[in-house]
């Protein structure tokens, strides 16, 4: 069974379709953009999030102690790099035993040691990825993402075989999170 990752929560009413839905992982992002979150308000996001679902920091190039905080306010249990991050800066996470998703562009990928590997398009900017151009030849979990839907989610699965997905703008609607949308896919990729 591929699992799901819905990334991008900003409000209690993602939450609540979160927890209805039940994918495998919820996604805070803390890097700057359209869907950055204070850690206060991750912190009370992640009080109303389902205790069963582990929720993920996404970072871009942030200090050490910042993601180390986000951690240690249990806001999140995992962190998630997004940017030039170092193997230094996965290994100095990984001693504090945290989890550490390192994401990479189709065409930059290199070896890590981080916990899982993610390939994205990149900094959610909606491009779509040629997902058959790739082959998952990774030892850790695949985690995909880059303008994943409800269209396009069962042919990028079957060509790549991830072990997980990440859906943000997919499961949006008028850019809001659309509780059908996540609902909707949540349950198919379970499916697949």
């Amino acid at each position: 069974m591929t699992k799901i990752k819905i990334c991008g929560l900003m409000t209690p009413k993602d939450i609540a379709a979160v927890n209805t839905a039940k994918p495998d992982l919820a996604g805070f992002i803390f890097a700057s953009g359209r869907h950055q979150i204070s850690l206060s308000q991750a912190m009370t996001l992640r009080k109303y999030l389902d205790p069963q679902i582990p929720s993920v920091g996404v970072f871009v190039d942030a200090p050490l102690e910042e993601m180390f905080n986000a951690i240690k306010s249990k806001a999140v249990s995992m962190i998630q790099l997004h940017g030039s991050e170092s193997e230094t800066v996965i290994e100095k996470l990984q001693q504090q035993n945290i989890p550490v998703i390192k994401v990479f562009k189709p065409d930059q990928i290199r070896k890590t040691q981080a916990d899982y590997v993610m390939l994205d398009s990149g900094k959610g900017d909606g491009k779509i990825v040629q997902w058959q151009d790739y082959r998952n030849n990774f030892s850790q979990p695949l985690i995909i993402a880059g303008n994943l839907n409800l269209k396009n989610i069962k042919n990028a699965i079957k060509a790549i075989k991830p072990q997980f997905v990440d859906l943000s703008r997919g499961v949006e609607t008028s850019n809001q999170k659309d509780p059908q949308k996540i609902n909707e896919i949540v349950k198919l990729v379970h499916q697949l």
